[in-house]
């Protein structure tokens, strides 16, 4: 279900974005920032499955609430005529790779412990073949 989901949107995300108009460079700043905090929340929910901790009022709400604040940010900062939204791409992006490192780890874990469990049987056939023959060096 999950999977349909995300091809789903992928599809319609593709369509949207071939057939919008092109964003000016006065906005740009501000979609830019957008897409940083959505992909925050994006990989912060693939994290939040692995450790079985997925609520998904938590990813909406966090989803909507780090693209407003970031678009808030970036607004303050024009005004202000401060870049402030580098400060908030700085900690998303730093975010991001918190939780790419939190999927990677719980990964590789799952595949070693998939390969280890194979080897397992071979191996102890191994170690009983092994004790029944005598080493040439004795």
């Amino acid at each position: 279900m999950v999977l349909i989901a995300i091809i789903l949107g992928c599809v319609l995300g593709a369509i949207i974005g071939i057939n919008a108009p092109m964003i000016s460079y006065t906005y740009s700043s501000y979609l830019a920032i957008a897409v940083i905090a959505a992909l925050d929340t994006v990989f912060g929910g693939i994290a939040s499955v692995v450790n079985k901790k997925f609520d998904i009022k938590i990813f909406i709400t966090g989803f909507f609430g780090n693209a407003i604040l970031a678009i808030l940010l970036t607004m303050l900062g024009e005004k202000l005529n401060v870049d402030i939204y580098l400060a908030a791409i700085v900690v998303f992006v730093w975010r991001m790779f918190i939780n790419l490192a939190i999927i990677r780890r719980y990964y590789v874990e799952k595949w070693s412990n998939k390969f280890s469990k194979k080897d397992a049987p071979n191996n102890a056939e191994k170690a009983t073949d092994n004790e029944g023959k005598l080493d040439k060096s004795e």
